[in-house]
């Protein structure tokens, strides 16, 4: 391993964090808040050039520190203006970033671990499989990245990151840590200055990991749904096996007790035939009940091997309709970057899988088409 390897990467430390690496240097805590902001607000990665830093100093981080930001191997523009990044780690693992062009904002979709271990079976990034946790400096390094390419691409118009959201790569709740530090640093005036608002963080339901998020951080929250039973979100999203809907809409529905104005966004992608019909909109209906909630409509984004099909506009628009009628807010979301595989369930990256999954994957396929075939017999039998 070199020297460069054992010191240690500033570009993954928030301001607490940061604190301590400079009080155990004998230097004031201040010296944090000037770190963050040359690494994140300037994007310096040369300490000679952090010139509010004694020479001393500067001598005693090149000695000791690094800024490492996770290296380009790609980049794709799309005919939309959504951009793409694949990115490799230190290791030679690789993860995708997207970030999506908007009239009044700039939303960049973060990837928390490299695959996923969820196995959602719409999703291609968890058919993949799984390889390991990002660390901090590699989640809030995909911010840095992103902010730094944008600024350089400028174009008709200013392009910059105003809102994150982790729903790029991997269940974020289950890299708890180092997501929590990555969305501080997003959050940190010295740093990226994003409002709680502007920063979201996708799960499909690990709910002691909610838990312990409302406790420590106040950033919006999206709850990857996409089925409105148990028995059809075992098979869509089968974490839903341990953590069934009694369970997890409890858990929605006191997390934001206190907070009447803010509310969970619902992530439903719709599939032709499996999810998408006006009974599946009533049943959906009912599973919110009481739950601060608001609904996004999500068009199944095809990738190969796939057993599903995206639901017509016809099917969509009727469902939306029976939810708004309801009473709860409901939108489609606009099929972003789908000519770059850049749209919602298309990031792949390059995965070193340790379960073993892409090897699996034509059995497993063969089994979910099995499970819904029974699904929608004893579905048929019971409207009989």
């Amino acid at each position: 391993m070199s020297g460069e390897e054992n010191k240690c990467n500033l570009l993954g430390l928030d301001e607490t964090a940061l604190i301590e690496y400079f009080t155990a240097m004998g230097e004031k805590p201040f010296r944090a808040r000037q770190a963050l902001k040359w690494i994140h607000f300037f994007g310096v990665t040369d300490f000679d050039q952090m010139t509010t830093f004694s020479k001393d100093l500067r001598q005693r981080l090149r000695d000791n520190a690094t800024i490492i930001p996770p290296k380009i191997i790609f980049e794709k523009p799309s005919s939309d203006g959504t951009y793409k990044w694949l990115l490799e780690m230190a290791d030679g693992n690789r993860v995708e970033t997207v970030y999506i062009p908007e009239r009044q904002r700039g939303t960049l979709c973060v990837s928390s671990q490299v695959g996923c271990a969820l196995n959602c079976s719409f999703c291609s990034t968890g058919k993949q499989g799984f390889s390991r946790n990002l660390t901090t400096a590699e989640i809030i390094g995909q911010v840095w990245v992103a902010a730094r390419r944008l600024s350089k691409i400028g174009g008709e118009h200013d392009r910059q990151v105003t809102n994150v959201v982790m729903m790029g790569m991997g269940e974020p709740l289950l890299n708890f840590d180092p997501v929590v530090s990555a969305m501080d640093l997003m959050m940190d005036d010295n740093a990226y200055g994003l409002a709680k608002r502007r920063v979201t963080l996708s799960t499909s339901g690990v709910v002691p990991a909610m838990e312990q998020l409302r406790q420590v951080s106040d950033v919006a929250l999206a709850v990857s749904l996409h089925a409105p039973t148990d028995e059809l979100r075992d098979i869509l999203v089968p974490i839903n096996k341990k953590y069934p809907l009694a369970e997890l809409m409890a858990m929605c529905k006191k997390y934001f007790q206190g907070q009447p104005r803010r509310k969970i966004t619902f992530e439903y992608v719709m599939l032709d035939g499996v999810n998408d019909t006006p009974k599946h909109a009533k049943q959906l209906i009912n599973c919110l009940q009481g739950v601060p909630a608001k609904v996004n409509l999500i068009p199944f984004n095809p990738f190969p091997k796939t057993i599903y099909q995206r639901s017509s506009d016809a099917a969509i628009d009727k469902f939306q309709k029976i939810l708004m009628a309801a009473g709860l807010t409901t939108i489609t979301r606009r099929t972003r970057g789908d000519d770059i595989d850049a749209a919602c369930g298309q990031l792949v990256g390059e995965v070193n899988d340790r379960t073993r999954r892409s090897e699996r994957i034509d059995k497993i396929m063969v089994q979910v088409v099995n499970k819904h075939q029974a699904l929608d017999g004893q579905l048929e039998q019971n409207n009989h």
